[in-house]
């Protein structure tokens, strides 16, 4: 269910248009300069990180030359801003669950953005920790069955020897599941295998899923999610509407 719909939405947004293209390399620039400075240091060979979030940029079809560049600029003497991580946590249309992961350097301007897409979605920011208990935090590793050539038990086998925790065949993909420290090496594991991944990074996972049979609520959700896509200082939004 979480691998299947979230591939569909993953190949939906790569044919977006240039423009969210380039919305979408600030993004990955802004969490390249982060794993630098607090994963230790630019070399991916020492930095488990800053090897994860190239692999993430790479599955967001992002160039070497640029990732290069993100990397040497975050490595600079005094370079690029301090980024902090920030996370909010609120509700949208019919008790939906939705959380929001960003990376700012202006707290004030951000916490104003993300509570403006909540209320333009009929939706309120809550406390912390009030639906975050919903979801499981795990490392999520999705591969396109078009681009595998491995089939599914060699594929599932290696996962699982890797570390993985679970296995899923949808109709169009293949969903590992790890638990976030085992991330990594997985990951790692199945690159050193020519296993090419649609998408590779450490999500939230709902446990379960609201479904929305209202025009109003989805017409508003959609808002909510469009609005906090669009924020360069949102890097990842989870949620338990079921799509």
């Amino acid at each position: 269910m979480s691998g299947h719909s979230k591939f569909a939405n993953i190949k939906h947004k790569k044919e977006k248009n240039d423009a969210a293209k380039g919305k979408i390399f600030t993004k990955m620039g802004r969490e390249l300069a982060v794993a630098v400075k607090e994963g230790g240091g630019p070399d991916p060979n020492n930095n488990s990180r800053l090897r994860d979030v190239i692999a993430k940029a790479k599955s967001n079809n992002m160039p070497n030359d640029t990732i290069e560049r993100n990397i040497k600029k975050a490595a600079g003497e005094g370079s690029g801003d301090n980024y902090e991580h920030i996370t909010y946590e609120g509700y949208g249309p019919n008790g939906t669950a939705i959380i929001v992961k960003a990376l700012t350097d202006n707290k004030n301007r951000t916490a104003s953005n993300v509570k403006n897409a909540f209320t333009k979605g009929s939706g309120n920011v809550g406390t912390p920790g009030c639906v975050s208990f919903m979801f499981d935090e795990k490392g999520q590793i999705l591969v396109d069955k078009e681009e595998c050539s491995m089939d599914a038990d060699e594929l599932m086998m290696l996962a699982l020897d890797s570390g993985a925790e679970d296995f899923a065949d949808h109709e169009d993909s293949y969903e590992i599941l790890t638990a976030p420290e085992d991330f990594s090496t997985v990951r790692l594991n199945l690159e050193e295998a020519g296993i090419t991944m649609a998408n590779a990074e450490v999500t939230m996972i709902p446990q379960t899923y609201v479904e929305l049979t209202s025009e109003e609520d989805i017409k508003n959700i959609q808002k909510t999610l469009d609005l906090l896509d669009e924020d360069d200082d949102v890097q990842d939004v989870y949620h338990n509407w079921d799509e």
